[in-house]
């Protein structure tokens, strides 16, 4: 998975510093912020392909970082991480663009392959995208 940038979104420094080192040690280009408002300044300087997302954090909340950043970069696939999950939240976020949603703690496998199939899902969907604007200039 060389080349895949993750952004980690998280308002607990501890569990924050845990997952970008273990992630890291996986050969990621992985880098963390501890709320909304920082993830979204992040995106808007610099391109990430995967976002782990907290769902909830003071101020501006998972799903409003959520709206965000798709608002800004509709290509980035989110994986939204929960420790208090319900069923109406999970489909909230599903339904905003989410690319999967898992409960915290979440096993590293899991959560790297999660991390290989939302990069695949997302250079998939730019793909098509291209595709079909190439099709567009041609007629």
């Amino acid at each position: 998975m060389d080349g895949v940038r993750v952004l980690v979104v998280d308002d607990e420094t501890d569990f924050l510093d845990m997952i970008v080192r273990r992630l890291k040690q996986r050969v990621l280009d992985v880098s963390g912020v501890t709320s909304g408002d920082a993830a979204v300044r992040v995106i808007r300087e610099h391109p990430v392909d995967v976002v782990i997302l907290d769902m909830r954090m003071p101020e501006m909340d998972g799903i409003e970082t959520l709206q965000e950043i798709k608002k800004l970069s509709p290509m980035v696939e989110v994986i939204v991480l929960t420790g208090y999950a319900n069923m109406e939240s999970a489909m909230r976020v599903m339904e905003m663009g989410a690319f999967d949603y898992l409960m915290k703690p979440s096993d590293m496998d899991d959560l790297e392959y999660k991390i290989q199939d939302a990069y695949q899902e997302k250079r998939l969907n730019e793909k098509m995208l291209n595709s079909s604007q190439g099709n567009r200039e041609k007629t």
